[in-house]
């Protein structure tokens, strides 16, 4: 479909069924993803008339893919039609932030809100309070990291993934897409730098405490 971060170098779809079991997701070689459930999709309708792809998120939320956003999380929307028309969906039991592949851990799970119409904001796109765990773990704990620089944020953030996946591959025995499943269920794109032109870095974090001692 052409879509994902690396379209180029995954020619041939790759498949992981996941085995969800308490709070951990079972992948290949012993590998275990801590779970942290969470709405990919989230949002509230756009004001302009018609029919909309759900694929892209806008100002008013929608396919946001903030894995932060999960149980206790404020989120803010800006309102642009009468009700809200809000709506939700494309649960995930993990992601990377960058959801590099397309896709999470998706899972079916029911998502419970609750609402208040704040008439003292006035934000243009959404704003959010959480409080994580910004680890898989929820404590500090040995990552490791991977950068990518360029000119371009995009091409530093590809170079990023390739890096990783790379790792993944020379130094943790998976094969090329097993690396890029879990590239997108398990590591964390960081813009690591912006001011130091020409050139911009971004780095890929990955936990190690979800490899097998």
């Amino acid at each position: 479909m052409g879509l994902g971060l690396l379209p180029e170098g995954f020619e041939e779809p790759g498949l992981h069924i996941w085995d969800l079991e308490g709070d951990i997701g079972q992948f290949v070689n012993g590998i275990e993803v801590p779970l942290d459930p969470f709405p990919g999709t989230i949002g509230v309708a756009p004001r302009e008339d018609g029919t909309h792809d759900t694929l892209p998120p806008r100002d008013v939320g929608g396919n946001m893919d903030v894995k932060h956003l999960t149980a206790g999380s404020t989120l803010y929307l800006p309102v642009e039609v009468a009700g809200g028309l809000f709506s939700t969906g494309d649960c995930h039991a993990a992601q990377g932030d960058g959801e590099v592949c397309v896709t999470g851990i998706e899972a079916p799970m029911f998502v419970t809100a609750r609402f208040d119409v704040r008439s003292d904001m006035e934000i243009e796109q959404p704003r959010f309070r959480t409080g994580g765990p910004f680890t898989p773990t929820g404590v500090d704990e040995p990552m490791y990291g991977t950068t990518g620089i360029s000119d371009d944020l995009m091409t530093a953030t590809e170079k990023a993934v390739h890096h990783m996946i790379d790792h993944l591959h020379d130094e943790r025995g998976l094969t090329r897409a097993e690396a890029y499943i879990l590239c997108s269920a398990a590591v964390d794109l960081k813009i690591s730098e912006v001011v130091d032109a020409p050139n911009w870095t971004v780095s890929g974090y990955l936990s190690e405490s979800i490899f097998p001692e």
